[in-house]
């Protein structure tokens, strides 16, 4: 089953804003979320809700809703700023 991409409009902004070489890497991990939504590269997050998966120094920020087929990306970015 493969789920829907849905890019927040705050990721958006973050993954145009990131150098060209890093926002290819992070696009293969785009599409890699839409046949597994929960790889084992993946991490629950403690403290809020969603899973974190990391590209070198990147992280994204997901929430999944499986009912929906869906995941929904609202934070990417560099590793020291994505959590603030």
């Amino acid at each position: 089953m493969s789920y829907r991409i849905i890019l927040e409009t705050r990721a958006r902004k973050e993954f145009l804003d990131l150098p060209r070489e890093v926002q290819m890497k992070i696009g293969d991990i785009f599409d890699d979320l839409k046949a597994n939504p929960r790889p084992p590269a993946s991490k629950k997050l403690t403290g809020q809700e969603g899973y974190r998966i990391r590209k070198g120094d990147y992280r994204i920020l997901y929430t999944v809703n499986d009912r929906q087929s869906s995941v929904t990306i609202y934070r990417v970015g560099h590793r020291r700023e994505v959590y603030r």
